[in-house]
């Protein structure tokens, strides 16, 4: 690059506020989030609308997470080649019309083809997003920045399912996708007036020629089946199913053979892996694994024990998350205004895991008797922790990236948030039942006539139900069903805390991670690390 180049580069500023450009795109961006959760409490109205089964209804959320995790590595290529602002205004454009056929749509096939499409063009809008922010903002005011993203990034899974069944119920499952559409009409024309790419964007689009095909066909293989090996995985029995054996053959193949060409053998690959030879990038994409893997996985884990062990409905179930998302609200202002400036970024990290895994640890003194106020608190205390994480990981992560690579960064890093949260989610929810199947055979054990804690146990009950007015002759019948169910949930509380006893433990881990971070000056695309 010449240098009246690099000039001309450190002297670019957009016309924007830059702060109104972070609002507008970072809507874009809560609006596909939003959609990727959102759906989730409809899909028994939308089997039930659609004369289908739930188990067929969820290939609409299948459908669109493959699609999405496939374009979301190769997005900043397909930005490359196309214009940045220009892919990220198709994106938006694309999403809002596929939103609108989804919401119209008259079978379940075409809302299968409709959200594939949808989640084809969102893939597209959270990297693209996160590389406009890193381009437009200075390395001093990047912290600041990203706390506007977080909002989309932590708060729309938590208000998704909420949303989502107050909508579901108070009107219909449709508007849970034609509520997109005003949100993209307006984006669009505020995208057209702010955003605008700058002039290292527009030279790497010039030399960009050739497309590469055997990379995106490889992104492809491997994402897709990986995608579909984990979103159909628990309802298939994983490998006990040659379906899901098939899909982790082709994911590994794919996945390996992506690794070699891109990191190897391609000239242009469509995205560049030499970003994870940046010391801090490398750091920051192994505790993004592990932060959004616990984010995703805790923010199932306590909605559906709501669910299935206190009968609470969807909506009150998502309501539980609530607390906790206004929490991440009014913390993550503080820590990037208040505590990055004054103390080390890599000590706030650490002390984020640190805190979230006293939060899980917490969560292992459930009980079935407890609250909506408890159930509540269990999850407000891990968003707190998870709001000293966000924002200082993502400083970190990019502060030394070349400037040239923050596309490919901003894809790859949005790509393994993405892969965590559904790792996260299969992982607690097969875990849930099979740990819950251990327990209960270990406690049935003592469910015997030759155990006197049990006959004593059953007497009691039975004289119970005899004041209540149950007849004699039923007496044993209900004592043994009441037992049943008591050990259900006995069972169940006791496998939700062995998942939070694990994700506790995986936390404390990551403690440690946030030390090799190292502070210096940036590549050319941020500032040094505090």
């Amino acid at each position: 690059m010449s240098q009246s180049a690099a000039h001309h580069d450190e002297a670019w500023r957009p016309r924007g506020n830059r702060w109104l450009i972070a609002i507008v795109v970072t809507v874009a961006a809560f609006m596909e989030i939003l959609d990727s959760t959102i759906v989730n409490v409809s899909l028994p109205h939308i089997a039930g609308s659609l004369s289908t089964s739930y188990d067929n209804a969820t290939w609409t959320l299948t459908s669109y997470l493959v699609a999405n995790g496939i374009v979301l590595p190769i997005s900043g290529g397909i930005g490359r080649i196309v214009g940045r602002k220009r892919y990220f205004m198709i994106c938006i454009a694309a999403f809002t019309l596929f939103s609108f056929l989804c919401g119209i749509a008259g079978s379940l096939t075409e809302l299968i083809v409709f959200r594939l499409l949808q989640g084809f063009f969102g893939g597209g809008l959270q990297p693209n997003q996160q590389s406009i922010i890193l381009d437009t903002f200075p390395a001093a005011q990047r912290s600041r920045a990203f706390s506007v993203v977080a909002v989309a990034v932590i708060f729309a899974p938590i208000i998704g399912p909420t949303l989502g069944g107050w909508i579901t119920d108070a009107y219909s499952w449709r508007w849970v996708f034609l509520l997109n559409v005003p949100i993209g009409l307006a984006a669009l024309p505020a995208i057209a007036a702010l955003v605008e790419d700058p002039p290292w964007v527009e030279r790497e689009r010039a030399r960009w020629v050739d497309i590469d095909y055997i990379g995106i066909g490889l992104i492809t293989l491997g994402f897709g089946a990986l995608q579909v090996m984990l979103d159909r995985g628990e309802d298939a029995d994983w490998f006990g199913s040659s379906f899901i054996r098939l899909m982790a053959v082709l994911a590994l193949l794919g996945l390996v053979g992506a690794g070699v060409w891109l990191g190897v053998l391609a000239k242009q690959p469509v995205v560049r892996l030499r970003v994870f030879l940046d010391r801090n990038f490398a750091v920051g994409s192994v505790a993004a694994l592990a932060m959004f893997a616990i984010l995703y996985s805790s923010a199932v884990l306590i909605p559906e024990l709501s669910q299935t062990q206190f009968g609470y409905t969807a909506l009150w179930a998502g309501l539980l998350l609530s607390p906790g998302g206004f929490v991440v609200l009014f913390m993550i202002p503080i820590v990037a205004r208040a505590l990055m400036p004054n103390v080390q970024t890599r000590l706030i990290v650490a002390f984020g895991f640190f805190a979230l895994g006293l939060a899980l640890a917490y969560a292992t003194t459930m009980a079935p008797s407890m609250s909506f106020w408890d159930l509540a608190m269990l999850r407000l205390t891990q968003t707190f922790g998870l709001a000293f994480l966000f924002v200082p990981n993502s400083t970190l992560a990019y502060a030394t990236v070349p400037r040239e690579l923050n596309t490919d960064a901003s894809a790859l890093y949005v790509m393994l948030r993405n892969v965590a949260g559904s790792v996260g989610i299969s992982f607690a929810t097969s875990m849930v039942i099979e740990r819950s199947q251990v327990h209960r055979a270990y406690l049935s054990e003592h469910l015997t006539p030759l155990d006197p804690n049990y006959n004593a146990l059953m007497a009691t009950v039975e004289e119970s139900l005899r004041g209540l007015g149950h007849a004699p002759q039923t007496l044993a019948q209900t004592a043994g069903l009441w037992l049943n169910h008591t050990l259900d949930t006995q069972a169940a509380i006791l496998a939700y805390i062995d998942v939070f006893s694990w994700t506790s433990v995986a936390a404390f881990c990551m403690v440690p991670l946030a030390l090799l971070y190292r502070a210096g000056r940036p590549g050319g695309g941020g500032a040094a690390a505090h």
